[in-house]
C-alpha cells in the first residue's frame, strides 16, 4: 500500500480528513504536535487500525521530520499545520509566522532533501485558505485561484507567505505540488474558539452570543466532509502545480448563519424562541475583512461538488456539540 503522510491530522479539518480516507488503501502517518487546537482523542476510533501510524512532532523539527519522511517515503504529504485563529493571530502573531511560514519552510526544505527518495508520482498537497485574497466587499466577481493575494490580517498573511513558498519551491526546485484555498468550514471537532461553536455553546450555556460589529460579514460556508472530499480529488485527479478554490456557494452573513443556528436547535431541538435574544453585538476586531467569495468552477471541472445541505449539515453539527 502506499504512504500517505498528514501534518496537522489531530486538528479539526485535518482529524476529519485522516478518518475519511484511513479506510481506503493507503497506510495514513499521522503528524501533529497536539497543540490546543488538536484532539487526538477524536482519532480513537481508529488508532489500532494496522495502516494508522501517529508521531508526535513539531513540523519544525526538520531531523524527525527527516527520519519520518525517509522511514515511510510518501506519495502525497497533506500539509494541514497551521496556527488558524485570526483572533489569536492579532494578540500573538509570532506563532503564526512560526508555525505557517517556517513550519511550511521546513517540510519543502526536507523533501528537497530526500526528494530522489521519494514515490514518482509525488505531490506535496497544500492547504490554504479564501483569507488570502483579501476582503471581495464591493466586489461583483468572485476571486480565482491565480488572482493576487491581499491578506488583511497576521493570519492570513502568515498563509500567503506559506503559499508562495510552495509555489517557488515547485518552479525552482521541481517540488510537485497543489494548492487549495477553503472557505470558511464547519463541523464536528472544531476548536470551541471558531464562530460556530461559539454560537452554539453559547446558546447550549444560555450565555451572550457575541457577534463583531453589526454581523454582515459575509462568508461561504462548507461542510467539513465536502471540504475533505475535495481535497482527496485534488490530490487524485489535479493538475500538477495547479491551484484549485474548495468552496460551497453558502454565502451568508454571520448575522444570517446565526438565525439558522437558532432555528434548527428551536424547531428540531426544543430549545425556546427566547434563544434570539442571546445575540449580543459586541466591538468589531482590527482589521475585519466585510467579505469572502469564490469561484469554484475549476474544482468542479474535475468531478467534484458539495455535496451537504448546509441547514442538514448545521444540524449534523449542532446535535454532535449536544
Amino acid at each position: 500500500m502506499k504512504n500517505i503522510i498528514v501534518t496537522g491530522g489531530a486538528g479539526f479539518i485535518g482529524s476529519n480528513f485522516v478518518k475519511r480516507i484511513v479506510n481506503n488503501n493507503y497506510n495514513i502517518i499521522n503528524i501533529d504536535n497536539l497543540t490546543y487546537a488538536s484532539n487526538i482523542n477524536y482519532l480513537d476510533e481508529i488508532k489500532n487500525k494496522k495502516n494508522y501510524f501517529f508521531y508526535k512532532v513539531n513540523i519544525l523539527h526538520k531531523k524527525k521530520i527527516q527520519e519520518i519522511l525517509i522511514k515511510h517515503k510518501p506519495l502525497y504529504i497533506f500539509n494541514f499545520a497551521a496556527e488558524t485563529h485570526v483572533d489569536n493571530s492579532i494578540l500573538d502573531s509570532f506563532k503564526f509566522l512560526k508555525t505557517n511560514i517556517l513550519g511550511t519552510y521546513c517540510l519543502l526544505n526536507t523533501i528537497l532533501d530526500i526528494k530522489h527518495l521519494l514515490d514518482k508520482k509525488f505531490k506535496f498537497i497544500h492547504i490554504s485558505t479564501d483569507e488570502v485574497f483579501g476582503d471581495m466587499h464591493g466586489n461583483k466577481k468572485k476571486s480565482l485561484e491565480n488572482d493576487s493575494y491581499n491578506p488583511s490580517s497576521p493570519y492570513s498573511a502568515s498563509k500567503a507567505s506559506s503559499d508562495h513558498l510552495v509555489t517557488a519551491w515547485g518552479r525552482t526546485f521541481k517540488i510537485p505540488y497543489n494548492i487549495t484555498f477553503s472557505c470558511n468550514n464547519f463541523g464536528p471537532n472544531q476548536n470551541k474558539e471558531k464562530f460556530v461553536p461559539v454560537v452554539i455553546n453559547s446558546i447550549i450555556n444560555n450565555k451572550k452570543i457575541p457577534v463583531y460589529g453589526n454581523g454582515n460579514q459575509i462568508r461561504d460556508w462548507i461542510y467539513v466532509e465536502d471540504n475533505v472530499d475535495g481535497i482527496i480529488k485534488v490530490a487524485r485527479k489535479g493538475i500538477v502545480n495547479e491551484k484549485y478554490n474548495i468552496c460551497a456557494d453558502n454565502l451568508l452573513s454571520n448575522k444570517e448563519l446565526i438565525k439558522i443556528i437558532c432555528e434548527i436547535l428551536v424547531r428540531k431541538f426544543n430549545f425556546k424562541k427566547n434563544i434570539f435574544n442571546l445575540i449580543s453585538f459586541v466591538k468589531d476586531r482590527p482589521g475585519h475583512d466585510l467579505k469572502y467569495s469564490q469561484n469554484s468552477s475549476k474544482i468542479k471541472n474535475i468531478g467534484w461538488r458539495a455535496k451537504h445541505n448546509i441547514y442538514q449539515a448545521l444540524e449534523k453539527t449542532i446535535y454532535w456539540y449536544l
